[in-house]
């Protein structure tokens, strides 16, 4: 059975590389917005060459866990094995938490039945309008069919992380495999607050570009494609 206590620690484990842009703020505001909840902060990072890790290094809260490899599943098991909350919450460097998230995951988690779950996403107001009906379409998906990506926050019991082995180490949907494999051990909420995630990569390949791409990786994940052939495929595109 589960232990229910407001009072868990919450592990947040943040795989990063080459996260200098925003790295400082989004790390001043992650204590705040978790708070008053007892948190510890991992950042693994899979190789940074840029003043990730000297940022890192000025906050005396944050852990750093170097890994050997820039795989975002890899970096996210190192650093829940240095982790020591009942919790752990995945996030990205480039998403910001809503208010009073730590609540909210403590919250869901009072159920002994449910195994994790994740947050709905949102764009800041100031990113094109047609990403709001993206927005819309994301969170319609994550309600009907329960699913979540490494973009909304994941977050899970240590116990049922443990029991499935971790992340899977592969390139792609590492994340999606995982929210699946969690529904299996228990329930998986959606929370009704919302992250707020960057808007750089749908605007740098073009916003409908990359839901259609997403689409098509999707379905080929769903059809058993090799996601190492499925990663290169996305960086050819992607470069072209």
């Amino acid at each position: 059975m589960h232990r229910h206590n407001k009072n868990q620690r919450i592990s947040v484990i943040i795989p990063v590389l080459n996260e200098e842009e925003g790295l400082e703020s989004f790390l001043s505001n992650l204590t705040e917005d978790l708070s008053p909840h007892d948190v510890e902060i991992i950042l693994a990072d899979g190789g940074s060459n840029d003043r990730t890790i000297e940022i890192a290094s000025t906050f005396n809260s944050v852990r750093l866990i170097r890994c050997g490899a820039a795989n975002r599943g890899l970096q996210m098991n190192q650093g829940s094995r240095a982790a020591t909350g009942e919790i752990l919450l995945f996030l990205h460097a480039d998403v910001r938490l809503p208010a009073g998230a730590g609540t909210s995951i403590l919250s869901a988690l009072e159920d002994e039945q449910v195994s994790g779950g994740a947050f709905q996403i949102a764009f800041p107001p100031d990113a094109p309008r047609s990403l709001n009906r993206v927005a819309w379409g994301i969170n319609l998906r994550t309600r009907l069919f329960t699913t979540a990506t490494g973009d909304q926050a994941i977050f899970i019991r240590r116990g049922i992380f443990e029991k499935l082995g971790g992340y899977r180490e592969i390139p792609l949907f590492e994340d999606i495999s995982l929210f699946n494999a969690m529904k299996k051990e228990g329930r998986a909420v959606i929370l009704l607050s919302k992250v707020l995630i960057s808007p750089r990569r749908w605007l740098s390949f073009g916003i409908w570009r990359t839901v259609l791409l997403m689409y098509l990786l999707r379905i080929a994940f769903w059809l058993g494609y090799d996601p190492v052939k499925m990663k290169k495929f996305f960086v050819d595109v992607r470069e072209k």
